[in-house]
């Protein structure tokens, strides 16, 4: 096999694959008798950027007989080079080729990542269907958010962990163990590990369909496949990771990183995260500000991210942000996701007293009624009062994010973003004499499993192009830029979010057509997905642009994440009412489900 350090002049950014990065753990291969390749399925950059590969890469050094290392899919210049060295991809850590691990679990966060995992099994020279490997193969594994929809990646995948992986991952190594000492085939593991609560192992269970192309069952087929695979949740987070890598080059997040709360109970109704991340759990002040002390001594970094959906509702946070700034004088703090009021303006200028840097906030929608339509509970009154004091404090740019093809919305409802948008513009005008910056990202709402949006149809390109037209025409003013995204990638992302098993194929048509890096916009080939769609006998407008009955059977209805279809038929009815649900942290319970799960709200 050719050298690998004679091919690293010949591609961009050579440190993406060397490996050997501060705080990197190398154990020794031949005396570790379970090797774990973890990955998430995108360049260095984005996936050192993950919250839950260092979480798990930690958990899993810790224990003596296991080893874990990362890989990253390769980007363009070094999968040619690879090919046409004869180069099977790479574990950072060691070098050793994936194929030589016993388990390689992927963090599934994108949909647009899907091909990117195919292309890497191919590389590793693993099978890409889960069919064709045997005992000789890694088990091929993944978590995160997509795969609370694990369907349109059945054919590719051994198991999936749904839920908080901290949770399960002892069970699930315990299991392995039990496995390997008594010599177990592939297909009695698989039996075993389903077993194991928020296991999913998709070869154990049989879709059928109606006529009309809806799901009609997904049954099991063997005793040790549960009807109903329910989440994993950790009661109390894990302690933070106080020694992250450090990469030798600068990635997308580039600084320490603490998740201070998970999950959100304001209760978004276009925000799948803010559902199958709940209940919400919150890490204690003093852990956060001894880990903030640990990463600035472990790394040098001179800037952490305070990370939650909704780091504004962290109890507590002005405090925690007070303690930490005077304890840490040359310290930068981050707070991602906050919600726009003054309390989160105050905070912000905690956190710069010295730059007014750009400010961040998502309206999401022009219109108060669209925002009664997705629970945001934002008033313009609010809004305004907001930037009023956003440019008498000295801010004078801003980036606001906004939807487009949201359920209900009108062409008004569009040119209500222009209107609050002048409103904005005029403020600044009135309160400073200057014209801001405004930089505008208008993004195509696409509806995911597991929220109230889960039946609607997606918008039509020609919906779209009308809407932003609206945008283009009424937003030409001096300091306001606006941007949005592609219209196909946002279909192909309704699609694969909302699929049956039967995309399965069209996913590996795809890529076998030349499809990967789907979420790059250089490489994204749409012509090849509906190539891909025509020869499977599919149409994506059926999964994207269909709007689903409400006792439709879905493909991920025997996903349990806790809150309940019930729920969400009544928060989907209050949308088309343009009713909003109050925060359940402010009042009574709004019995989501989660409730009957013990513990869960406690």
């Amino acid at each position: 096999m050719t050298d690998l350090n004679s091919l690293l002049h010949k591609v961009q950014k050579p440190a993406r694959y060397t490996g050997g990065e501060w705080n990197s753990i190398i154990k020794d291969w031949d005396s570790t008798p379970i090797r774990i390749a973890l990955s998430y399925p995108d360049i260095y950059e984005i996936g050192m950027s993950n919250m839950a590969i260092p979480i798990l890469y930690n958990l899993l050094n810790s224990q003596t007989d296991v080893l874990a290392e990362r890989v990253f899919t390769p980007w363009v210049d070094m999968i040619k080079e690879m090919k046409a060295h004869d180069i099977p991809l790479f574990s950072l850590e060691t070098k050793h080729p994936l194929k030589e691990f016993n388990i390689i679990g992927f963090s599934l966060g994108h949909e647009m990542t899907y091909t990117n995992v195919l292309e890497m099994l191919a590389l590793s020279r693993i099978p890409v269907l889960s069919s064709e490997r045997n005992g000789t193969h890694p088990l091929i594994i993944a978590g995160g958010t997509c795969v609370l929809n694990p369907e349109p990646m059945a054919d590719f995948f051994d198991l999936f962990v749904i839920g908080d992986g901290e949770e399960v991952l002892q069970e699930l190594l315990e299991t392995f163990r039990a496995a390997k000492k008594s010599g177990l085939s592939r297909e009695q593991l698989l039996w075993r590990m389903a077993t194991i609560n928020g296991i999913y192992a998709p070869s154990l269970y049989k879709a059928e369909y109606h006529a009309d192309g809806r799901l009609k069952s997904l049954t099991p087929t063997v005793p040790e496949a549960s009807l109903t695979i329910r989440k994993r949740f950790v009661k109390q987070l894990t302690p933070p990771i106080t020694k992250p890598i450090v990469p030798y080059i600068e990635i997308i997040h580039d600084r320490g990183a603490i998740e201070i709360q998970r999950g959100c109970t304001r209760g978004c109704r276009f925000c799948q995260a803010g559902i199958i991340y709940r209940p919400r759990r919150e890490r204690p002040q003093t852990e956060i500000e001894k880990a903030v002390e640990d990463i600035l001594n472990n790394c040098g970094y001179d800037e952490v991210s305070l990370v939650s959906l909704s780091s504004g509702d962290y109890p507590g946070i002005d405090q925690l942000v007070n303690n930490l700034s005077r304890r840490f004088e040359n310290l930068a703090l981050s707070l991602p996701s906050l919600h726009i009021n003054s309390f989160s303006l105050d905070l912000m200028e905690a956190l710069s007293p010295r730059k007014k840097m750009g400010l961040t906030f998502a309206p999401e929608a022009g219109s108060e009624r669209m925002r009664n339509v997705i629970n945001k509970n934002l008033s313009e009154q609010e809004i305004l009062e907001t930037f009023a004091e956003v440019f008498e404090k000295g801010w004078l740019s801003v980036k606001l994010y906004f939807m487009v093809g949201l359920p209900t919305e009108s062409l008004d409802d569009i040119r209500a973003i222009v209107e609050l948008v002048d409103k904005i513009r005029t403020l600044c005008k009135k309160n400073t004499g200057k014209t801001p910056q405004i930089r505008i990202n208008a993004s195509t709402f696409a509806p995911k499993a597991h929220t109230p949006f889960q039946w609607v149809a997606q918008n039509s390109e020609e919906e779209l192009t009308a809407k932003h037209e609206i945008l283009l025409s009424g937003l030409q003013h001096k300091g306001v830029r606006l941007s949005w995204g592609n219209p196909k990638v946002s279909l192909l992302e309704a699609a694969l979010s909302r699929g049956d098993r039967r995309l399965s194929k069209v996913i590996y048509l795809a890529w076998q057509m030349g499809a990967f890096f789907d979420a790059w916009e250089e490489n994204f080939k749409y012509e090849l997905w509906q190539k891909a769609f025509a020869e499977a006998g599919l149409d994506i407008k059926f999964y994207a642009q269909r709007e689903r009955a409400l006792d439709e059977l879905l493909p991920w209805a025997h996903i349990d994440v806790g809150v309940t279809t019930e729920y969400l038929k009544s928060e989907f009815e209050k949308a088309l009412k343009a009713e909003a649900t109050p925060d359940c942290r402010e009042g009574s319970c709004n019995a989501c489900g989660l409730e009957k799960w013990e513990s869960a709200c406690s």
